[in-house]
This record gives structure tokens, sequence and C-alpha cells, in this order.
């Protein structure tokens, strides 16, 4: 049982530091509103160009 205990805590630590050390990640979940970002509007712009 104590093994499982230190394979979390070990994967844990490993997990915060790769996230730590990642730069700009973003946690906060989906976005909505002017924070959003589509990558649907330039391929609608690309064909109506056409």
């Amino acid at each position: 049982m104590w093994k499982i205990a230190v394979g979390f805590v070990v994967f844990a630590g490993l997990a915060l530091f790769i996230l730590s050390k990642g730069g700009d990640i973003d946690m906060s979940g989906e976005k909505h509103g002017a924070d959003a970002t589509h990558s649907e509007a330039p391929a609608a712009a690309a064909s109506a160009a056409k």
C-alpha cells in the first residue's frame, strides 16, 4: 500500500515540475466571449474569398 502512495507523490511532483517549466499554460477551462479564439473564422473567410 505504501508503494502506491509513494508512486502517487512521485507522479504528482513530476507533473507539477513539468507544468511549472511549461511556460504559459492555461488551466482555466472552456472560454467564452472575447477570450475565446476560434479557428473556424479564418477558414470561413478563406472559403468566402474564393
